[in-house]
């Protein structure tokens, strides 16, 4: 396949994916978090409005250790544009999303030529995990966009040490600063960086001396210094906490290094499971069960090709470190994960960062399959173009059945989402009550239901209240007592129970119960929850 034809093909995928997100980012509700974070952002944008004397930001529960570079340009684009404040920020998750996809395009593109972009690109954009996160998650994709943004810097630097030119001087600062100023995680890219660079010094070493190899680092490191400065510059503006003192980025690492709440427990495997407990296969596991089939085929290709091939004597050590770089970009976080068994919760969210190189692995490992069959054989890349269509066909699917709770995708290795039901979180964010407030709103006003006097409805919500407030309005109240209360909403999740009362609506999925509204006028109950937890 020629290259031309990959690039607009490659170009098509991302107007595609653009123009979807803008018909459908409406349609994403918020979660545990997307209310506090646009808090962050207007005391932010405070801080610096204030000239840097209202710094109630600097203080605001625990998101002063994280960047709010996203919260604020979001927060910007709800004042520019005729939107609300959270359709800005479902449209700004869009706008980042699709910034991931291109970075992962270019990235696989510089790696294996224009066919494993192509590749890559419509694993990534078929990925019903990063697609769903996109649109609601404030923390993981901006994350994860940063982060591909600052491997695809290491790689330029790698291709043209030890002099790397203006422009990835510049990308390889924008992607140190966004990627630390969102999130201190960003410090393992220093790891598989000293990696491959590990991998090239030692190469030279022998072939130039030491002598040589040590003045060669040396005028790499000037080259990079104003990358760091700009690095400096941009995690000051989107996290102006780690700069106000030198040791509150270590003070942040030491913070997130231990578990920070209170203890709960998440369904998992089909137990219930302290967050802190959860067992070393939980993320590998989850990988398993949550990419698609052939994302999750060619990864595991891509990723033993590219440790492969690190380790030939005969390719050139840049490319070698390439190489290496790439999968320990992919692999490294999951493995430390397992070896040091933190708390885990929210199924993979926190890991969204890996799946860009996971797709520029896939996309090489996809591009050597096809050119391989087409060398066989005059039919082999019809074969190959084939497989790939037929592969990437069940998530799209998929997601369009799921749509909005995209997140929620399992593959068939897990039964599908309906077979994850019992075993697994699903709509652990809550986005489903967006549509289950809608629709108790909706018969409210259908049915003409008289306000009770004196007072506002009182809504009982099992899960995350900010989401059922938005959509509702200042008529309702929200409580997590269902005594008294005229309508209760509950999550399908594990710990909310089932009520015998008149059911307003039902939110499903592919025969899954996401969530339900029950009418409790005239009526009491003692718990949300479910007996015993």
């Amino acid at each position: 396949m020629g290259a031309h034809v990959c690039d607009w093909a490659a170009v098509l995928v991302l107007f595609l994916a653009a123009a979807i997100a803008a018909l459908n980012f409406r349609d994403y509700g918020l979660g545990w978090d997307d209310y506090t974070h646009a808090q962050y952002a207007e005391l932010l944008l405070a801080f610096y409005g204030s000239g840097f004397s209202d710094r109630r930001a600097l203080s605001f529960v625990n998101l002063h250790m994280y960047g709010g570079g996203f919260d604020m340009a979001a927060a910007l684009l709800a004042k520019i544009l005729p939107l609300g404040l959270f359709e800005a920020r479902r449209l700004a998750g869009a706008a980042v999303g699709i910034l991931g996809l291109w970075v992962t395009w270019r990235l696989a593109r510089r790696v294996g030529g224009p066919l494993a972009g192509l590749i890559a690109l419509l694993l990534l954009a078929t990925c019903p995990l990063f697609i769903g996160h996109m649109f609601m998650n404030p923390k993981d994709v901006p994350f994860a966009v940063a982060m591909a943004a600052l491997l695809l810097a290491l790689v330029r630097i790698l291709e043209e040490y030890p002099r790397p030119g203006a422009a990835t001087v510049i990308l390889f600062g924008i992607g140190v600063g966004f990627s630390i100023g969102s999130r201190t995680l960003a410090l393992l890219s220093g790891v598989y960086a000293m990696a491959a660079f590990s991998l090239l010094l030692t190469a030279e070493g022998r072939t130039k001396g030491l002598n040589q190899t040590a003045a060669r680092m040396g005028r790499l490191a000037v080259r990079l210094l104003p990358g760091l400065l700009l690095a400096i510059a941009v995690m000051a503006v989107i996290w102006p906490w780690a700069v106000l003192h030198p040791l509150n980025l270590v003070r942040a690492v030491e913070y997130f290094s231990q578990f920070f709440e209170k203890p709960w427990r998440e369904l998992y495997d089909g137990a219930l499971i302290r967050v802190p407990d959860m067992p070393r296969s939980y993320a590998p596991t989850l990988f398993a069960l949550k990419l698609p089939e052939i994302f999750l085929g060619l990864a595991v290709c891509g990723i033993l090709g590219a440790f492969y091939a690190a380790a030939r004597r005969d390719i050139p050590p840049r490319r070698r470190a390439v190489f290496l770089l790439v999968a320990m970009a992919a692999i490294f976080p999951i493995a430390l994960t397992v070896a040091l068994r933190p708390a885990m919760y929210n199924g993979i969210r926190h890991f969204i960062f890996v799946l860009p190189p996971l797709a520029v692995l896939g996309g090489l490992a996809g591009a050597w399959i096809f050119h391989a069959l087409a060398r066989r054989s005059r039919y082999g890349a019809a074969v190959a173009a084939a497989v790939l269509v037929i592969g990437i066909a069940p998530p799209v699917i998929d997601m369009v059945r799921l749509h909005p709770y995209q997140y929620t995708y399992y593959n068939s290795l897990a039964g599908g989402a309906a077979g994850a039901r019992d075993r697994y979180m699903l709509d652990y964010w809550g986005l489903s009550f967006k549509q289950a407030a809608q629709q108790l709103g909706a018969k409210i006003a259908a049915e003409k239901i008289p306000k009770p006097s004196g007072r506002r409805w009182i809504l009982a919500v099992c899960g995350p209240h900010r989401s059922a407030q938005v959509e509702l309005g200042p008529d309702f109240e929200t409580t997590w007592d269902p005594k008294g209360a005229d309508f209760a909403v509950m999550l399908g999740e594990y710990y909310c129970t089932t009520f015998d009362a008149p059911l307003v609506a039902e939110i499903k999925r592919e025969g899954i119960v996401y969530a339900r509204v029950y009418d409790l006028r005239g009526r009491s109950y003692p718990s949300l929850l479910k007996p015993g937890l």
